[in-house]
This record gives C-alpha cells, structure tokens and sequence, in this order.
C-alpha cells in the first residue's frame, strides 16, 4: 500500500468496514427481558431492583454502602453533601474535566479551587495541591481522567496531612484499578456515572460508593427522601430531620436503569478485559512513531488498569515533528479513515462562570498536545492496525503536511462535550 497520504491524494488506510468494532453498549435479550419485567409490572418508580443493583454494586466495589442516582452530576453532589461540603468551603479540583466533575460544588454554595493537571496523566498533579489548601479548603475531588487512575498515594498524603476530604470521580474508569486496588475504594466516598456513553452503561444513572456510614446516610437525606426514614438512618444529628429531603432534589435511580446496570455489571469486567486488550494493540502498534505518545498506564509493571478506557486520548508532540499543529495532524488522520479529534475538554477556569482564576499553563495549553483516539470495543487485530497506520502516516508524513498548517484556533475543544460517542 502506498505510502502516500490521502489527505493528498494518496489511498486511505482504512479499507475494512468497522461492524461491531465499536457498537456499545451490548445489549441483548437479557437486558431487554429484565426492563421488560420492570415495564410490565408498573414499576419504574420504585426502588426494588435499584437496591438490589446497589447490593451487587457495592459487592462488586468492594465498599460496605452503594446510591443508586438518575445521574452522575447528582452523585457527585450527593458525594460532596454527604462529605458536609456548603457555604464558603473550598474544594480543590482539576479544570480540563467535564464540567460535572466541578460545578455541583457550586450547588452548595462551596467554591472550586483549581489545581494543575500533569501533563502525562492528564490527572490532578499532586505537587500543586498543597500551595492551593487555604483554611476554607474541605475536600478534593479527584477525577480518574480519560480513563486513567490519578497519582493516588501522595494525593492522599497531602489530604491526610491536613485533614481533607477526598472524593473520587470514577466516571471515565469505572472498575479500573491502581496498584491492584479498585479505584474508588481510596477516598473517603467516590461517584460516578453510568450514562449510556460510558464505558459501564445503564442508559442513565450514576452510583455513590463509600464505606462511611455517615457519608452515605448524609447522600441519603440529602436526594432520597422515600429512604430518609428513621428505620434507614442511625445518625442522631439526622433522626430530627427524617421525612423530608435536605436538599430538596429527588435523586433516585430510574429502575429501567437499574435493570439494565444489574445485567451490564456481570458482564462488564469481561468486555473491558477485550477493549484493553484493543486498545493495548493499537498503542503496540503505534509505539515509537515520533510526535505521539499512549496515554495509557504499564499494567503488567503496576498491577493499575485504564477499565474500559473511556474518553481515550493520545499525547501529541508537535516539537518532534517540525512543530506541525494537531489540528493539521488529526486532518490528515481523518483523511485516512480513522478518527481523531484535537484537544480535550476546554479548561473550566477560563469560562467566565468560573473566573477569574490564576493561570494554568498545562491545563491551558493541553488542547495543543492532546487528541482523542478511537475507542475499540472488540479485538480485531486486522482493523485496529488499519486505523493505527493512518496515524502512522500522518506523522510520518509531517514534513509533507506542514506546508499547508493553518495552525491551531485559539480554543480547541470545548466545555460540554460528551466523550462516549465517539469512536
């Protein structure tokens, strides 16, 4: 096949149709029959299969509790509630994120305090945290980014050190793992979504899992008021109030959700162990090719996993390749018939909303050095190592490609993207 860039007239890498290449979620005829049974007896509002979902969930996780929610956004204020985040507290977050992983800390009337992101993990760096900690500081939340873990032990170092909460936000890496341990069993209450694009996919929901039983019945006074009872909750300073929601909010899980999860769950690790094993050969194949990195963990090395590498992204060395811009490179992939799309989500600091904040400059230049890959379901070796040579030629062919650079917009990506569909 030749050599010769399509972008330029040249033959596309990728010949072979996708199929099931990236079809997600899987669903078959056990999960239609168990929404089916929820459908047919009239109860979509009740909670009898969420909290047998939540039964296996915490199982699963390896947690004492599990909360069921309609979505993630209302776990992950459900986790900062129950952690006793409110007004004038500060939270630390990261900025490139989706912007649910940050603003119900505005809900609560706390403050986002934003932290730098390493610029190979994508993941909150652990030494610029503590500068950052004022005496308003309560807690962290610390988002396992495009699917791979943050540096866990000195993040929670610094959050022992000075007595700070630390909420995980699980939705890009649900079931991933760090150093051999399930993510979202470090902190002291995680969160996460379950939406239909993410790698463990319900339809819509999110889980709260914790250990800590006021934590976990704080989420509950605070969403699920149909559980806010005196039978549910031990904790005095909550007995006063039980009948009606703290917050006001009604956060169930749908139960066709629930259904669905409760099938997805049993086949989940199984499928993620196939997706790694894609993903995994399209890097091999892509290994040396100047101008791109893997943003992948070593798994055999660390005993860590990227789960079901929602989101998944690449490294982009522009100065390895004559300083050619992503977004001439992911054109000339494109062109070949894969995938590629420039950037990451935008930096939250710079919204108007949010600011003003001190710069960042990783987080404000990552867009320029990072592009999203296509995220392979199965492994089909033949098709993945077509759309790996288109990103092979593009950056082979960077000498050929720079004469006609328009450079990068000033923004690349942008604040509310759904990363799920794409393949």
């Amino acid at each position: 096949m030749s050599e010769k860039l399509a972008i330029l007239g040249g033959e596309k890498s990728v010949l072979l149709k996708p199929e099931d290449l990236f079809t997600w979620p899987i669903i078959t005829p056990e999960d239609e029959a168990a929404t089916l049974e929820v459908l047919r007896r009239g109860a979509m509002s009740d909670t009898d299969v969420t909290q047998a979902f939540e039964k296996e969930f915490a199982e699963w996780q390896g947690t004492t509790y599990a909360l069921g929610y309609c979505n993630g956004t209302a776990s992950i204020l459900g986790a900062l509630f129950g952690c006793g985040i409110g007004q004038g507290d500060e939270v630390l977050c990261i900025s490139v994120v989706y912007w649910a992983a940050v603003l119900p800390v505005r809900t609560l009337g706390a403050t986002p305090v934003f932290v730098e992101i390493d610029p190979q993990t994508l993941c909150m760096d652990p030494t610029d945290i503590e500068h950052r900690i004022t005496k308003r500081t309560k807690a962290l939340i610390v988002v396992h980014n495009y699917a791979h873990h943050a540096d866990l032990d000195p993040i929670l170092d610094v959050a022992r050190k000075h007595g700070l909460k630390l909420i995980e936000d699980v939705s890009h890496a649900q079931g991933g793992m760090y150093k051999g341990r399930k993510l979202g069993t470090f902190g002291d209450v995680a969160a996460m979504s379950l939406m239909a694009g993410k790698s463990l996919a319900i339809g819509e929901g999110g889980m709260l899992v914790t250990n800590n039983t006021e934590i976990y019945e704080r989420a509950i006074a605070y969403g699920h008021y149909e559980r806010f009872t005196s039978a549910n909750i031990t904790s005095p300073d909550l007995q006063c109030y039980v009948g009606l929601p703290l917050g006001g909010v009604k956060h169930r899980m749908h139960q066709l959700s629930s259904a669905v999860g409760r099938v997805q769950l049993r086949a989940y690790d199984e499928r993620c162990v196939e997706i790694r094993q894609a993903m995994n050969h399209f890097w091999d194949k892509l290994e040396g090719v100047p101008g791109i990195r893997a943003h992948r963990v070593d798994e055999a090395a660390t005993g860590s996993t990227m789960a079901g590498w929602y989101g998944a992204h690449g490294l982009y060395c522009p100065e390895e390749l004559g300083g050619l811009s992503i977004t001439r490179f992911a054109e000339a992939v494109r062109a070949e018939g894969a995938s590629c799309q420039p950037g990451a989500n935008l930096p939250l600091h710079q919204h108007r909303l949010l600011g003003p904040q001190p710069p960042l400059p990783i987080s404000d230049g990552i867009g320029k050095r990072t592009f999203f890959i296509p995220w392979f379901k199965k492994y089909q070796p033949q098709k993945i190592e077509e759309y790996a040579r288109a990103y092979r030629k593009a950056a082979k062919g960077a000498e050929k490609l720079i004469a006609e650079d328009p450079g990068d917009p000033a923004t690349l990506g942008n604040f509310s993207s759904r990363l799920g569909r794409r393949t």
